[in-house]
């Protein structure tokens, strides 16, 4: 008879959070805690930080912090850039993450993210950009026609959405929009699907999925807007398109959204790099916080992270050296 294992020491988890009354975040600390984890939030915007050329240091409320084992970033939005630069400081200091810096900022550049995803074959809604009004108009054809999509390029997961009916509504959505200095994209906007579905992929794997089914007479086309959630069995397809999403944009808990497209290959419109829980939580019935823990104890102990993987190469072959005779 096999000895049992040895028990898991316990870890110090840094959660890194705007709040710990956030619902995902209190989520992550109780799970952290149930497997006998200290766990402690830290606003981003509370840590100072220090370098000199020769060393780097933290503070909190000036108070030097004290070493953790594992970083899980929860990054808003509204405080991206500092926010990201105190997640590459804790990698600095060779303290492993739940999400690095460059796979967040990846995910948030809808455009680039998008634009990664094509180029290894990922199904993604015809999408175009421009920096002129006139010039999205004039291209709406290419995804298709009216209705579209419109989204600010760092919009919030809850914000910066848009669907537009008409050429008009379209036309003054993005005269204000561009007046205000913002970026934006224009998506394809697949019609009479009614639904979406979100998958949660930890660690390269998708863990759970959920279709949204939004409520009637809303167009509103993001998760966390009334929609009714739906546990869902992913199909193939499904599961490959969100696992090789996620680990190419490089991020360990991700949460993949695609459109379910009544034929042909499901269609990859964003990618999440901090997701809520609760919701797909309350929807599927599983303890996905534990899940991400785990996930958080694996690294720790040493486990390469999705984006040392070459489980997904390019799937675009390098384009040759034109001739002398070509030029």
């Amino acid at each position: 008879m096999s000895a049992p294992p040895p028990p898991r020491p316990p870890m110090k988890i840094t959660v890194l959070s705007r709040s710990a009354s956030i619902s995902s975040t209190k989520r992550l600390v109780e799970a952290g805690r149930a497997r006998g984890h200290q766990v402690r939030v830290l606003n981003p915007v509370r840590v100072e930080m220090h370098l000199d050329g020769r060393r780097a240091n933290l503070y909190y409320r000036r108070r030097k912090l004290s070493p953790c084992d594992v970083v899980i970033p929860r990054i808003a939005q509204s405080i991206n850039n500092y926010g990201l630069a105190v997640v590459n400081q804790f990698a600095m200091g060779g303290v492993p993450l739940v999400n690095t810096a460059r796979a967040i900022s990846e995910s948030r550049n809808k455009m680039r993210s998008l634009q990664l995803l094509s180029a290894n074959g990922i199904d993604i809604p015809a999408t175009v950009m421009a920096r002129d009004a006139a010039d999205l108009k004039a291209m709406v054809g290419l995804v298709g026609g009216v209705p579209v999509l419109v989204k600010l390029l760092q919009g919030q997961e809850k914000r910066g959405v848009m669907v537009c009916e008409s050429l008009q509504s379209l036309e003054a959505a993005l005269e204000a929009i561009l007046g205000l200095g913002h970026n934006l994209i224009v998506q394809q906007y697949v019609q009479h699907s009614g639904k979406d579905v979100r998958v949660l992929v930890v660690g390269g794997r998708a863990v759970a999925a959920v279709r949204r089914r939004p409520r009637v007479g809303r167009l509103s086309y993001t998760l966390n807007r009334g929609a009714r959630l739906e546990a869902l069995q992913l199909t193939e397809s499904q599961r490959v398109a969100a696992e090789r999403t996620a680990m190419l944009v490089g991020l360990e808990v991700a949460a993949v959204d695609l459109l379910d497209v009544p034929e042909g290959p499901p269609k990859v419109f964003e990618v999440n790099s901090s997701p809520a829980l609760a919701e797909m939580e309350s929807a599927t019935g599983l303890d996905l916080a534990r899940i991400i823990i785990e996930r958080a104890e694996q690294l720790e102990a040493g486990s390469p992270g999705v984006e040392s993987s070459e489980a997904w190469p390019t799937a675009v072959p390098r384009r040759k050296r034109a001739s002398k005779a070509e030029g």
